[in-house]
């Protein structure tokens, strides 16, 4: 049973993973029974949600005013084996939940590239994974949620009970109203493996060319890039395309515990990391090399488990602190697909700036939902880490976010460091109708933070 206090409070300096952009804030812990007055002891500078800080940017931060993390019962998760739904508590992990599900013959809808993400975030975010090209994102699952609003109502919503409010809520990052639980869709399994084919593709074209030729025939689809290659190299990378493992496909050893689940990390980063970290174009390009040759040109049917395939970085705890004490950035965009054009000159910048880039992730995306600040959309999504210290990142970035823009694309508010109010703007048309619906039901603004504030997403009374 839960013994966590019903409602604790101190200051605490808190940060996005990327650990960039770190602001102090009353960070309140609370169980639903005292939400309410949590929620109207709110300070002049508002509240927002915080899961398990995997946001890479401010989404999470709220200077000056209150952080508030739901602390989910006992009773957090209710599974219901015949519909094939779960429905769980805001605060639940997917992490926690997978321990459940997995054992069961159950999977989550979607999971990003981390475990360590709750509910009310992958909603609040509209998360998206390896799958979104024949499953969508996370909102697309949700069948019902239950929302605290600013004052202190809670309300039932979903696809078909005010659907303007719902679909305001998915990828809204927390702006419409508290998540208390949501009810989703699962995935039946048969086993707690991966079936994975992976493919080593000399230069971006071919890595492109497969992705687009293959994508349909596989549930889950991603590559990585090295974008520290040029010339005739240029993206070259490597395509991981996998299924959920038939019970048939298992040795006699695995087949013994089909659905066996272990999740726990295997090693922590080292208590003292040097200051400017151990991320540098030299360690990059080195273990860039390794990455591609180690890869099988070609090979079939590999088992792999699902926090191998999934979550491979979650096996390593703490590992944002390789990048040292000033952090680093993750930037994410999609363009459509007609513009591969744009995307190519994208790496080709990025190649050029010769930037320590060892986390490059590109998918392709199916058609969005209705959610109107959801960031899937139909096309290409490149995401990068990159160290924040680096000398003219700003102004590379922001030539980026222009040929984004000037494409057709958008930038992923979960994942964002810098883009511009106006970069919100353009990328995302429907902008205005969201703030219509978050000013019905929050016309001063209670629920508010770093990222609101700073792109304009928080309306004045």
């Amino acid at each position: 049973m839960n013994t966590a206090p019903l409602v604790s409070a101190h200051r605490a300096l808190l940060a996005g993973w990327g650990k960039a952009t770190p602001s102090t804030a009353e960070l309140v812990e609370v169980d639903e029974a005292g939400l309410a007055d949590a929620v109207k002891a709110l300070p002049a500078r508002g509240g927002i949600a915080r899961g398990l800080g995997r946001s890479y940017g401010d989404p999470a931060q709220n200077s000056g005013g209150h952080v508030l993390r739901l602390v989910p019962s006992h009773d957090a998760v209710h599974i219901d084996d015949a519909a094939g739904v779960v429905t769980a508590s805001a605060g639940v992990s997917l992490d926690d939940l997978l321990a459940v599900l997995v054992p069961r013959g159950w999977f989550v809808p979607v999971t990003p590239g981390t475990r360590f993400v709750t509910i009310g975030g992958a909603i609040a975010s509209d998360i998206h994974g390896k799958n979104h090209h024949i499953e969508g994102s996370f909102g697309n699952h949700v069948t019902r949620l239950r929302l605290m609003l600013a004052d202190t109502t809670v309300v039932d919503v979903g696809p078909d009970r005010d659907p303007e409010l719902f679909w305001a809520t998915v990828g809204g990052m927390g702006l419409t109203g508290m998540i208390l639980d949501a009810t989703f869709r699962l995935i039946p399994i048969e086993t707690s493996r991966i079936s994975v084919q992976t493919r080593r593709l000399g230069n971006l074209d071919d890595v492109m060319a497969l992705m687009a030729e293959s994508d349909s025939d596989f549930r889950y689809s991603v590559a990585w890039l090295d974008l520290l290659a040029t010339g005739r190299h240029l993206g070259r990378g490597v395509l991981t395309n996998g299924e959920h493992a038939r019970h048939d496909e298992l040795d006699a050893r695995a087949a013994g515990a089909p659905l066996a689940y272990v999740g726990k990390q295997l090693v922590d980063m080292p208590p003292v990391v040097p200051g400017p970290g151990v991320i540098n174009r030299l360690s990059v390009a080195a273990f860039n090399e390794l990455w591609f040759r180690k890869a099988p040109a070609r090979r079939d049917g590999e088992l792999q488990s699902i926090p191998a395939y999934f979550h491979p970085l979650d096996l390593v705890g703490d590992w944002n602190r390789v990048y040292g004490r000033r952090g680093f950035l993750q930037y994410q965009f999609v363009v459509p697909f007609e513009a591969e054009a744009a995307l190519r000159t994208v790496i080709e910048r990025l190649a050029a700036a010769a930037l320590p880039i060892f986390l490059t992730v590109l998918k392709r995306f199916g058609p969005g939902n209705p959610g109107y600040l959801s960031f899937p959309t139909g096309g290409w999504t490149l995401a990068i880490d990159v160290p924040a210290n680096r000398s003219g990142l700003s102004e590379l970035l922001a030539g980026l976010d222009r040929i984004v823009l000037d494409a057709g694309g958008r930038h992923y508010l979960a994942k964002d460091f810098q883009t511009s109010a106006d970069a919100i703007r353009r990328g995302y048309p429907r902008l205005d109708e969201w703030l219509a619906i978050r000013k019905r039901v929050d016309p001063a603004g209670v629920w508010a933070s770093d990222l609101s504030r700073r792109l304009g997403l928080t309306p004045t009374a």
